[in-house]
Parts: structure tokens; sequence; C-alpha cells
């Protein structure tokens, strides 16, 4: 069967001998956290823990290693948003190649400055992967540069298709591969891999909303994507024709799971994993939070297919989450301006087992009355029933509100 597609698994094999040594081989661990969050027994392939934090090194590694020497003298060029930039850059560098990177202006800073110091010449241009891409390909063009794409490209496809391979080996009772989508390159491998070993594996794609163009195909809409999201490494605008093709007869369904599933998946594998994870590399895991029951009693392997995700952004999301899991509550009250006030609010919450995170007084212009003045304070629970426990002994003294 693999011999009508663009790649098989005699491809991954060749693949996987070829970049043995240039990158890891990953560890593949069982989450507890993951597993009793989800209600599915859930193991994880940790591709963050890879020298550029990303399975993108597996498919670089490939498509690099079959370049002609002409090819090689002359360089390479390759247009991404982050993970396969700075594997493209790595790659080159460890192979003495010259290269380019074309990265859109919404690249985190991170991403960039990782990409840069891997040698390589970034060039930021265009607010869309798609803008970034025409300037990539004209660039190649006129310098006479191999273009390196993402993930339409055999090659490609076929280095990614390795991290199935080990995943099958090192958890070989898996019944169900749960795996991000961005341009196809990750899945369509992986499928490839895990059907030739277990033609009966139940090969599952996520997406997020904003960028869900493989579910629009599949279901034959147009495809209209666009919009922020912190899982900006499956950002992209359509799925490549060779990822497609091989998508289209061994992929079960495509799942599209909403932004906010992305943070609670990032906050999860952080508190309870103590695994970092950018948004694409958590959208798997937001998969099982969010189809519960989909999942429920199978045995799914999820990679954890990148980490680099920026310090601030990570900070933004677990703090996001504490608000919405009720352990940091933030109220609005209004409060008689005298003498004691304060203290007696802070002795409250405090007497009650919380901790005031932030306070913020406004006395001359908030307050509906020169009698009264207006507090914002933030404090930490222990959950969420604690918090509304705090909220009540408050509402007895005060007019308090949820903010």
């Amino acid at each position: 069967m693999s011999s009508v597609l663009p790649v098989g698994i005699e491809d991954i094999h060749a693949a996987a001998a070829r970049i043995a040594g240039r990158i890891m081989r990953t560890p593949t661990v069982r989450s507890d956290a993951i597993s009793r969050a989800t209600g599915a027994d859930v193991t994880l392939k940790l591709e963050n823990l890879q020298p550029v934090g990303a399975f993108k090194e597996r498919g670089a590694a490939n498509r690099l290693a079959l370049l002609t020497e002409a090819e090689r003298r002359t360089g390479v060029i390759a247009v991404s948003a982050g993970n396969h930039a700075q594997a493209v850059a790595r790659h080159a560098r460890l192979m003495g190649i010259a290269a380019t990177i074309v990265m859109p202006q919404f690249t985190p800073l991170s991403k960039v400055s990782r990409t840069a110091a891997w040698g390589a010449k970034v060039v930021m241009h265009g607010e869309t992967l798609a803008e970034s891409g025409v300037q990539a390909h004209a660039l190649a063009k006129e310098r006479g540069l191999a273009f390196i794409h993402p993930y339409d490209d055999p090659a490609i496809i076929a280095g990614q298709g390795t991290l199935a391979l080990e995943f099958r080996e090192d958890a070989p009772d898996l019944d169900t591969l749960v795996i991000p989508v961005g341009g196809g390159g990750l899945i369509s491998g992986c499928a490839v891999a895990a059907k030739a070993v277990k033609p009966d594996i139940s090969v599952i794609g996520v997406e997020v909303a904003a960028y869900s163009a493989l579910a629009q195909r599949l279901s034959n809409r147009p495809v209209e994507v666009g919009g922020a999201t912190v899982a900006e490494g499956i950002a992209v605008r359509d799925i490549g024709a060779v990822p497609f093709e091989i998508i289209h007869q061994y992929v079960a369904d495509v799942l599209v799971v909403p932004e906010r599933a992305v943070e609670e998946a990032i906050a999860l594998l952080a508190e309870g994993g103590k695994i970092v994870a950018e948004g694409a590399g958590a959208a798997g895991v937001a998969a099982l939070l969010t189809f519960p029951e989909r999942f429920a009693g199978r045995r799914v392997g999820v990679p954890i297919t990148g980490g680099n995700i920026d310090a601030r952004i990570l900070a933004n999301v677990l703090l996001r989450n504490l608000l919405r899991d009720g352990r940091l509550v933030r109220l609005s009250m209004e409060i008689p301006d005298r003498p004691g006030v304060l203290a007696d609010i802070a002795a409250c919450i405090g007497a009650a087992g919380g901790n005031i995170i932030d306070v913020s007084h406004h006395r001359l212009f908030d307050a509906p009355s020169a009698q009264n003045t207006q507090l914002e304070v933030m404090f930490e629970a222990r959950d969420a029933a604690h918090g509304a426990e705090i909220m009540r002994l408050l509402e007895e003294r005060y007019t308090v509100r949820r903010m």
C-alpha cells in the first residue's frame, strides 16, 4: 500500500539510519497527570527535549543529508515561524552549509534569537507565513539557494516519520496517536510509520480553531484561516499537497480545539507533568481535554512536539489558567472610607487561608460616593471552592463583585 504513496515505510527506515546520531532519541514516558485529567492511558514522547526544542530536527537533518555537493556549496534557504528555522539552521551549521531563514514579523523573539544563534542569516519579512514564503522563494531563485520546505517534501516527511518509529518501539501497546497538524508533514510521516507496523492503529490530527485548514478540506469546505493563536507553530494557511495525499488515506479524523484548551494543556503539562510545551506542542493534549469521551479508556500516544515558548507568554498562560481554575481570585469591593477597613479585609482573607497578591485602592475618582472608596484585590486560594468561601466571608461585610 505504501508503494503508491509519495513516502513509504522504507523511506522512513532509510531516514532513521541517515539521521542516527544527529538527532536525539527522545524519551517516551507515561503521564499519570495527563491520564487522570483525560480518562485515557496517555504516553508522551518528549520532542521538546531535542537540541532545538522541537521535532523539526528530524526532517531537517534528513533533507539536508540528501543535498547534492553543488547545493551544499551554494547554501539553503527556509521559511518558518521558528522551529523549522532553528532545525535547518542547526543542521546546516553542523554540515558546514550556509543557511538563510525568512521569518514572519510575528515570530516570537525567542525563536528569532535562537535561529540566529545557530549561525543562520535571519530575514524578517511579511505579516504571514505565506508572505514570508513568497520572499524566500524569490531569494532562492535570485541566489540559487536550495529551498528547504517545512512540510511539503517527501524527505522532510520521511524524517518526521522517524518519531513514530521510535514511539512504537518504546510503547508498542498504543492503539491511538494524536498528532498536531500545521502543514501536515509530521502527521503524514507518522501515519505511514505507525500504520506499517500496526495497521489498526488510529491516527488522529489536531488543529487549533483559528487554523483548521485540514478539517475544512476534508469536509470539502473553502479554507478560511487566520487570527491570533498561542499555537503559532501550527498556524499554517493550508496543508501541503504531499502530506494531504497521505493524510487522506491514513488519518482517521482531525479534531479542532479552541484556543482556551491549548492554554489549559500548556498549564496542565507544566503543573501536572512538569513539562514545558509551546502551544503547538501541547495541541495533542488539548484534544484529549476537549474530547475526553473520544479517548476514554484508550492507550493514547501524544508527541509533545515543541517546547519553544516565550517566557512571557508562558507566564501569562499560567496566570490566566489560575484565574480560570479559581486559584487566583480578583474582586472589586465598595468599602467605607475610614481607618482600619483595609486591615479588616486583609485579616479576613488571611484568617481564611488566602494569600493576597495585589491590592489597588481608588479613593478619589472611582467610588460612587465621597463616603466610600473602591478597592480591587487579588488573592490566591487553594482551589475554586476555597476562593468562593473567602468571597462569601467578605460579602458578609462588604459589597463585593468578582472580576
